[in-house]
């Protein structure tokens, strides 16, 4: 059989001489196979560009969603701890008023236990299932503590001439040094029992009040120097310990922020302040619970 070939000629636009390349069948084929390797490969090369290019988007916008919801974590970890450090503080408030009052119903506050760990510990946050189970012991807790209040509220509208006669403020500006309890006594260094608080203050400085009553004594003794005690009725009595003078007499009805006497150094003292103390029905109790103020 006789073989055929195929001429491919290259004719310049010049006079130059044309060219001519001669393939066999055989050639052609042969390149024909070559042309559509390559053509395959090319197509599977350009499909697997816009396929990955599709995915790099694709990876672009997963890893922005990412980096948003990671944002979007940090804030509500950091507004989930503001509202546990606020439902914490309304719980002490809360407590404090609970103390005041002397509630004894089955509304009283209750301690609900927040995440799994320490309460001084800050609640990380992750979006998962026990993150949620935080946040809502957060929620029940302040449910809690709304339950509580509203009993107070109710309980305080009925009794607002208690609440004008019970200790509730801070008897003058400064701060507190010494609290309630047992402590190394300042002359002596041996451990005793402090009934109230010493809150430092400027020499001078008025002392009011913290709730209304009657002047029932004004002392100066060794240990408290000049001292008032004032009757609030209810139980309560407070007293004020080593004033520079008094503001009051004997018999003199007060209100709460009325100035009673003024901040000094008198009897065991080494230094300006005033001792305070809160008594219920003859008994000690710890001042600082029955301070609202901040």
């Amino acid at each position: 059989m006789k073989k055929k070939f195929f001429s491919l000629i290259f004719i310049p636009h010049n006079r130059g001489k044309s060219k001519t390349i001669i393939f066999s069948e055989k050639n052609v084929k042969v390149l024909a196979g070559v042309a559509a390797f390559l053509f395959v490969g090319f197509s599977f090369l350009l499909f697997d560009y816009f396929s990955m290019n599709g995915t790099r988007q694709k990876y672009r916008e997963l890893s922005e969603e990412n980096a948003v919801q990671k944002g979007t974590i940090v804030r509500l970890k950091v507004s989930l701890n503001n509202l546990k450090a606020k439902v914490e503080n309304m719980e002490s408030y809360a407590k404090k008023i609970n103390t005041m009052a002397g509630l004894k119903s089955s509304e009283v506050l209750r301690e609900v236990g927040v995440g799994g760990g320490s309460n001084d510990q800050e609640m990380t946050f992750s979006g998962n299932s026990q993150d949620l189970s935080q946040a809502e012991n957060v929620a029940q807790k302040a449910e809690g503590i709304e339950r509580n209040l509203n009993t107070m509220v109710r309980y305080f509208e009925d009794k607002s001439a208690i609440w004008a006669t019970t200790p509730s403020i801070w008897p003058t500006t400064g701060w507190m040094t010494s609290p309630f309890g047992e402590r190394e006594d300042p002359f002596t260094g041996k451990r005793v029992f402090h009934y109230g608080i010493d809150v430092v203050s400027g020499y001078g400085n008025p002392i009011v009040a913290t709730a209304d009553g009657k002047v029932i004594e004004l002392k100066n003794e060794k240990i408290g120097g000049n001292t008032i005690i004032i009757d609030h009725g209810g139980g309560y009595t407070t007293v004020y310990c080593h004033l520079s003078k008094f503001n009051v007499r004997v018999g003199q009805i007060v209100k709460r922020h009325d100035v009673i006497g003024f901040v000094g150094s008198t009897g065991k003292s080494i230094g300006p302040h005033v001792h305070y103390e809160v008594h219920f029905n003859g008994v000690p109790k710890n001042p600082w619970n029955y301070i609202l103020e901040d």
